[in-house]
């Protein structure tokens, strides 16, 4: 299953290991985290400068216009689809 990222952009939902949303990062530790990303080129930002939410993998951090808010919703449809409930 895959989840949407905004911008056409898909990723494998099994990949997925942390949705956060940017406004939320005003710790120093998560700035740092994302500015180490940044210049070791592990982001991928299909959002310019309208990103609303970050997308941690294995190996990518992905930017993205949609908010972590919707992204987990998505994320809990998709896991409800596989569901035999």
């Amino acid at each position: 299953m895959l989840l949407h990222l905004g911008n056409d952009y898909m990723i494998p939902v099994k990949d997925v290991v942390l949705i956060a949303d940017f406004e939320s990062t005003d710790s120093d530790d998560s700035r740092s985290f994302l500015q180490t990303a940044k210049e070791e080129d592990f982001i991928e930002d299909f959002a310019g400068d309208k990103a609303k939410s970050f997308i941690v993998t294995d190996e990518t951090i992905y930017y993205s216009p949609i908010s972590s808010k919707t992204l987990r919703k998505r994320m809990n449809f998709v896991a409800n689809l596989n569901c035999d409930c």
